[in-house]
């Protein structure tokens, strides 16, 4: 059925005029391979280079230079059809609980470690969300455009901007922007739901920029009390540059994750080079509370039973004061990468670098991959990326539709391989 005629159909659902002048898009990517991690099975993944969705956006336009939008925009896993996403191995961290086994004995620290990375959970989208990648209506002016809901944060922006796998496959430059608690202590807010974003282009000058700021109930898990962030970014004579900046504030209004990213890519006939310097830190988690809540809710009630409220609450505050300082993120990380075109092909290879100031668990990781455009829409790829894992580090490679989880044990290298195929409609 042609994309026209659907979005037709849809549009006789509404009863309002209004809604039914407007001009309806349906778009979306299907993108599914198979994948290995070192260490595991071949997998079958869904988003593999781009997360798999299903979108719809709409303009109606007011006036000369006015225009009403829309955005709506689900995850999609195509290998199930669901909307949440697991981490892609059931290795445990150990960061998160490092320290721990000098108080907790085996058994309660094993419980610790069930409760904190439950096998099999969602970690994308966990609270299930219909349209979890974007959600949000504005209006286009020629002074520019204000824009509300749930989108892409201006840090996330420059930072996917410089990322040599456009954020995407095993080579993503994504796998190290983590402290080493991996996708527990994320580097970079990719969304922040209920925001406001101001959205700026000079195109007779190759400048753009945005302004977003939120309120409580913000952030990528929507747990912080306030955030907000800022970019600008010059696309001019094959230049892609730009900085961004991400803060957001924990539910007791405390600075939590701030992160900058200043690079981009310059093309130059057939070659496009990618630079990025992103630097990350978090002492003050909106994660620390569910952690201390399942501690309570989960372990607690049993150890009270077992072995007394006395050394209940040492086991308590032994959980407590390491799982602070384990959550903690702050570190930089650098990239270097370029992409060659050759007819149908594209090849790419880059180099990251993670410095891990809070602990000194860096990672260093090598990734090469390729393209093979069957047409504008559809394309083959494939990806490898090796991941250098010094002292307690534990990185992994992931996708672009889930995170890459950990290694077997701590200081083990990652490594990973891709293969798969993308449709864009």
């Amino acid at each position: 059925m042609k994309k026209s005629l659907l979005a037709a159909l849809i549009g006789t659902c509404f009863a309002t005029p209004v809604l039914a002048q407007s001009s309806v898009q349906i778009y979306g990517i299907a993108d599914a391979g198979i994948m290995w991690q070192r260490g595991g099975p071949w997998k079958i993944i869904s988003g593999g280079a781009d997360g798999s969705r299903l979108g719809f956006k709409g303009v109606e336009e007011i006036m000369p230079g006015y225009k009403a939008v829309f955005n709506l925009e689900a995850r999609v896993d195509v290998t199930t059809g669901r909307q949440q996403a697991t981490i892609l191995n059931d290795n445990q961290g150990f960061w998160l609980t490092n320290n721990m086994g000098a108080t907790l004995p085996p058994a309660v620290l094993s419980a610790v470690q069930t409760t904190l990375q439950p096998k099999g959970a969602p970690v994308v989208n966990i609270e299930n969300a219909l349209f979890d990648r974007t959600a949000l209506v504005g209006m286009y002016t020629p002074y520019g455009a204000l824009l509300a809901g749930r989108m892409y944060t201006p840090d996330y922006e420059v930072l996917a901007g410089a990322d040599t796998f456009e954020f995407g496959t095993a080579g993503s430059w994504g796998n190290l922007l983590s402290g080493t608690a991996g996708f527990t202590a994320l580097g970079v807010d990719v969304r922040s739901q209920r925001a406001l974003q101001y959205r700026l282009v000079l195109p007779q000058y190759g400048i753009s920029g945005s302004l977003m700021a939120a309120a409580k109930g913000s952030g990528y898990f929507g747990l912080y009390n306030k955030f907000w962030g800022a970019n600008l970014i010059y696309r001019a004579m094959g230049f892609d540059v730009g900085i961004g900046y991400n803060r957001g504030y924990d539910q007791n209004d405390t600075p939590s994750l701030s992160s900058t990213t200043i690079g981009g890519s310059y093309t130059w006939e057939d070659f496009k080079f990618f630079a990025g310097y992103h630097r990350q830190s978090n002492f003050h988690s909106v994660l620390l509370p569910m952690y201390i809540n399942g501690f309570d809710t989960l372990i607690a009630p049993t150890l009270l039973s077992t072995v007394g409220p006395v050394t209940a609450s040492t086991f308590r505050n032994a959980f407590i004061n390491n799982v602070i300082p384990n959550s903690q993120v702050w570190g930089w990380s650098t990239q270097l990468g370029a992409q060659y075109r050759w007819g149908p092909f594209r090849f790419l290879g880059s180099v990251a670098y993670l410095k891990d100031q809070q602990a000194g668990n860096n990672a260093l990781q090598f990734a090469l991959g390729a393209n093979y455009f069957l047409s504008k829409r559809t394309d083959l790829y494939g990806a490898v990326a090796w991941i250098d894992n010094r002292r307690h580090a534990q990185f992994s490679p992931g996708s672009a539709g889930s995170p890459g989880g950990f290694t077997s044990s701590p200081g083990e290298d990652g490594g990973a391989a891709q293969f798969g195929i993308r449709h864009k409609f």
